[in-house]
């Protein structure tokens, strides 16, 4: 593995599965309450909100971060 990705917690990891993991762990209502997007208020579904946080860095940027802090299994 190279150095720059050595240390990388999402190396690997597509904003698809990060979004169904934080989504399992906890539900669109928490996960709402958390990071304070609306697409995950306004009738949540993974194919919206891939669209939302794919064309909004910001949004995406927030997401990965709760990820990053989330308890792994």
């Amino acid at each position: 593995m190279s150095e720059e990705h050595k240390n990388n917690p999402l190396h690997g990891m597509t904003l698809e599965k990060i979004l169904i993991a934080m989504v399992d762990h906890y539900g669109w209502e928490r996960l709402d309450k958390m990071v304070k997007i609306n697409c995950f208020n306004e009738k949540p579904s993974i194919k919206s909100c891939l669209k939302f946080l794919r064309k909004t860095q910001w949004a995406r940027d927030r997401v990965e971060r709760y990820y990053i802090s989330m308890p792994k299994k």
